[in-house]
């Protein structure tokens, strides 16, 4: 079992230090990378996590780097990203697993065929990205499949893969070592300010002072936040990922199978997932019901389903103080079970379009909670009401890939230096001025 749980060993304990320059909630991807980053420029930096460094989504997910079909305001910054997951593999070594094998999106849809050509002709070439069409002939053989299996695809050779259940907390154990303090089994409960300023967080284990402090916290951004009063709309939505026993390989890389996604492991087998998701309806369903309104007809693959999801906030909100047992303290790992209807789609699919998989052994199973904005795109902003206080949340089950990359914008967010991007797309306020929601690309 390679997943994350309660009762996984805890590999970081160090003393909680009295102060700090930046205190960062979660220790997922994007808390560990944005910490790498502040270190580098030699800034003291916390990091704290409820259970375990990337213990939910960061060590759940399908392990693509992916800049191909993104939102065009993120291609930028993942591009920049996959170059800082070479960077990790060259200096960290294998822990990170990271390969530019190229990932590839195959259809046998006219229609579909058309709307890859046309993402290429408005945003890859805009950003001299290599993404190219794939004939029929190059696509089946790329994967494989019989000649006439698919109609075309598009390929990008310099997407890759990485290994998420091994690169975040090798990341995050180099990071240990060049003097980032970081605790897990630590929830920070609270955020205490001095004249509407950030001046410190309140974890389980203490207080230490901070005047920046970064929520990262994935799909419970939303429920610590709350306690703010900062309403950022996001709803988690359930994933099934499996892995196949080591079998002979016959696709390198990643890629989209019409309703299958795969990708080669560094272990031999493969991971296999969909589009589908299932979302626990809650109080946060229908408190950011009409702010989601916009994005459902894309989402095609998505189920509502009864259930229980523990990031939502209840119907009565209620708020905790510092003296308080927080919410987080009572759910360090959220560890759902596989869904038996996706794994079920999995089987259909891999017979249908990745038949080499068909009867090949899954040895194990898992599922994680994705956090989702109304846009399919994160929030990477400062916090206006709350002078001190970041937020780097709402990813969308692509926050693996991209996440070195929106780690550095978080840092130069911090310490002032410009980024490179034109970041208006990330903005909070996007949700509260007016602006019509504008959904990412269904790619």
């Amino acid at each position: 079992m390679f997943k994350f749980h309660e009762n996984s060993p805890v590999t970081f304990q160090d003393p909680l230090p009295d102060s700090v320059d930046v205190a960062i909630i979660g220790g997922g991807v994007i808390g560990i990378c944005t910490a790498w980053n502040l270190v580098q420029r030699g800034l003291r930096v916390l990091v704290c996590d409820k259970g375990r460094v990337a213990g939910e989504q960061s060590s759940r997910n399908w392990g693509w780097v992916r800049s191909m079909g993104r939102d065009p305001d993120e291609v930028p910054i993942a591009m920049d990203a996959t170059t800082a997951w070479e960077n990790f593999q060259a200096e960290l070594g294998d822990g990170i697993g990271f390969r530019r094998e190229g990932i590839t999106a195959l259809t046998k849809s006219e229609k579909e065929m058309a709307g890859y050509q046309d993402w290429i002709e408005d945003v890859a070439k805009k950003y001299n990205l290599d993404t190219r069409i794939m004939a029929s002939d190059e696509a089946n053989q790329l994967v494989g499949a019989e000649p006439g299996t698919w109609l075309g695809g598009m390929y990008t050779a310099s997407d890759g893969r990485a290994e998420p259940f091994t690169a975040v907390p090798t990341i995050a154990k180099a990071l240990h070592s060049k003097g980032c303090t970081i605790l897990e089994n630590c929830a920070v409960r609270v955020i205490e300010t001095k004249a509407g300023q950030v001046s410190a967080v309140v974890t389980e284990h203490g207080r230490v002072k901070a005047d920046v402090v970064v929520c990262a916290a994935g799909a419970w951004s939303s429920l610590f936040l709350s306690n703010l009063g900062v309403r950022p709309p996001q709803l988690a939505v359930k994933g099934t990922v499996a892995r196949t026993e080591p079998v002979e390989s016959f696709f390198d890389g990643a890629g989209a199978l019409d309703d299958v996604c795969i990708r080669r492991r560094h272990d031999g087998g493969y991971t296999v997932a969909t589009g589908f998701c299932q979302h626990h309806v809650g109080a946060n369903s229908f408190r950011f019901l009409f702010d989601f309104v916009p994005s459902m007809a894309s989402a095609s693959g998505l189920i509502i389903w009864p259930g229980w999801d523990p990031t939502q906030q209840g119907f009565i909100k209620k708020h905790w103080s510092g003296d308080d047992v927080s919410p987080f303290e009572r759910r360090r790992v959220n560890n759902p079970r596989a869904s038996t209807i996706a794994l079920s789609g999995f089987r259909k699919c891999l017979a249908k379009y990745a038949p080499q998989l068909a009867d090949v052994s899954f040895i194990e199973t898992w599922a994680g909670m994705i956090d989702a904005t109304p846009d399919v795109v994160p929030v990477m902003d400062a916090i206006e009401s709350c002078p001190g206080l970041f937020l780097a949340t709402g990813f969308s089950g692509h926050g693996f890939g991209i996440g070195p990359g929106a780690g550095k914008v978080m840092a130069d967010l911090i310490t002032g230096d410009e980024t490179g991007y034109d970041l208006s797309r990330f903005r909070f306020s996007r949700f509260s001025d007016g602006s019509k929601m504008r959904p990412g690309p269904a790619i």
